[in-house]
């Protein structure tokens, strides 16, 4: 089994090769405000797509995103707001999860779940 920042690493570049094959620009990787980060930030068209990236090895009882709490949804949408207002962006903005399962060193089954969610109001 490898090890958890390898295995995260190693489904992040899985993840950034998916979005580029499928026409998006990836802006940003591992960006992080205040102790909190964002796996990828992407633009298809005119939208910003925050991705969060859930890599699991084998079989679990539940879903890569499923792990996914109310507080991690709250501290991605404080993080891109963040990266909006540094990088000046006014841009519609999507929040995008991308699930990788490892059968083994090589096989996987990606998921990618576009508007996974919408942010809180509060």
């Amino acid at each position: 089994m490898k090890p958890s920042a390898e295995l995260g690493r190693k489904g992040e570049d899985i993840a950034v090769a998916f979005l580029q094959k499928q026409g998006y620009r990836v802006l940003a990787r591992n960006w992080f405000y205040d102790h909190k980060e964002i796996d990828i930030i992407a633009r298809e068209g005119d939208i910003i797509v925050i991705v969060e990236v859930k890599t699991r090895e084998g079989d679990y009882f539940e879903e890569p995103w499923e792990a996914i709490s109310t507080k991690k949804i709250r501290n991605l949408v404080e993080v891109a707001e963040a990266w909006l207002l540094q990088k000046e962006i006014d841009l519609e903005t999507r929040f995008d999860v991308i699930s990788i399962i490892f059968s083994n060193a090589i096989t996987y089954e990606l998921t990618h779940f576009p508007g996974a969610f919408i942010p809180p109001v509060n």
